[in-house]
Formats: C-alpha cells, sequence, structure tokens
C-alpha cells in the first residue's frame, strides 16, 4: 500500500455540527436553501402562514418572514454544517407557531397537551439517504429540552412506494421511528402523528 493509498484509507470525514438557527448563522442557513428557497420560494414558511398569505410572500417574502422570526430570537430550527458547509436543516418550534397544523384535517391537534413540532426537513442533494434525518432529529430533540419542552411531534409520510425526495420535506416515519418516536394517530393510511416524550436527561 503506497503512502497515499494508507492515508485515504486512514481518512475521516468532519464530523457533523448541528446548531439551532440564529442571527449568526443565517448566511449559513441562507446558502443552504439557495436562491429558490428551498423549494419554489417556501423558505420553510408553509406551516407558519395562511395559505393566502404564504402564496402572496412566495420567494423574497416567505425569506423576510423566515428571517423575521430567527432576528426575533424566536426557535426556527436546525442546522447541520460538515467541514464549514451547511448540509441539512430541520425546523421546529412550539405548535402554536404553526397555525395551518391547527387547520388541517390529518394533522390537527391530538390534544391540547403542549408540544414542539417538527415540520420540514432540507438536505443538501450530495448528503441525502445518509441517515442524516435521524441525526436531524436527535439534534431537535435535545434542542428542544433544553428549550424545556416535554413533548415533541413530527408529521412524517410512510409512503406504500419510493417517492422523490421533495415530496418527502416533512421526512419519513422509519427516521422518526429510529430516533425514538412512536406513532400516536393516523388520520390517513400515509400520514403519522409521531411524538417523543422528553424526559430529564
Amino acid at each position: 500500500m503506497t503512502g497515499a493509498s494508507s492515508a485515504a484509507a486512514g481518512w475521516k470525514p468532519p464530523a457533523i455540527r448541528f446548531q439551532p438557527v440564529t442571527t449568526g448563522c443565517w448566511g449559513e442557513l441562507a446558502e443552504l436553501f439557495g436562491p429558490r428557497g428551498g423549494c419554489g420560494g417556501c423558505w420553510c414558511t408553509w406551516w407558519r402562514l395562511a395559505p393566502a398569505e404564504w402564496k402572496k410572500n412566495k420567494g423574497e417574502g416567505n425569506r423576510r418572514t423566515l428571517r423575521q422570526i430567527v432576528d426575533g430570537g424566536r426557535p426556527a430550527g436546525i442546522l447541520g454544517s460538515q467541514g464549514g458547509s451547511p448540509i441539512a436543516w430541520c425546523a421546529l418550534a412550539p405548535r402554536q407557531d404553526y397555525p395551518r397544523l391547527a387547520a388541517s384535517r390529518i394533522l390537527r391537534p391530538v390534544d391540547e397537551q403542549p408540544v414542539w413540532s417538527i415540520t420540514c426537513f432540507l438536505v443538501a442533494k450530495g448528503c441525502r439517504r445518509q441517515g442524516l434525518t435521524v441525526e436531524l432529529l436527535k439534534a431537535a430533540i435535545s434542542y428542544a429540552r433544553g428549550c424545556g419542552a416535554r413533548l415533541l411531534e413530527g408529521y412524517p409520510i410512510e409512503p406504500n412506494k419510493r417517492v422523490a425526495d421533495v415530496f418527502a420535506f416533512t421526512g419519513l416515519a422509519s427516521a422518526f421511528r429510529k430516533a425514538g418516536f412512536t406513532e400516536i394517530a393516523r388520520r390517513s393510511p400515509t400520514r403519522p402523528i409521531m411524538r417523543y416524550v422528553l424526559g430529564e436527561e
């Protein structure tokens, strides 16, 4: 084995760093979202705004909405970076920050308990299908617990066939199970509501 081959065999990729999104890392988040704002100008505001408002703000308006949330110090989500580059995002906040959940026939609240909600994921193309969603969920659990949350929910899909990544923006149920979430309701064959009970650690 040559010196170069030996070095390659011992090489390990940089560790992934997870952090809550703040004003200080807004530039990294914007880089990950790219010029399209994640998915078609959404800027991860789909669950936060009424349909008409979201459509009107699509693009720059939605970017401003998310920026105001971040700059205001409100919970927005978790950013994953590797080697100085942003590679993954997970949106989470108290459930009341996502009015579309309350209005949803399928995803409306199961009970009146105070819950934090995980609503969206975005993973850079070259980093998908490598288990990053599970790691994001673990980081979200830690963050929500540190913020005093006691229950954490997610609204993934469980399709009966493989779907394109763009349609799995709320995550896959299998990833939530691997992270320790359990199903508490299912009002649609492909849309379970998953919950994690946060204890003291």
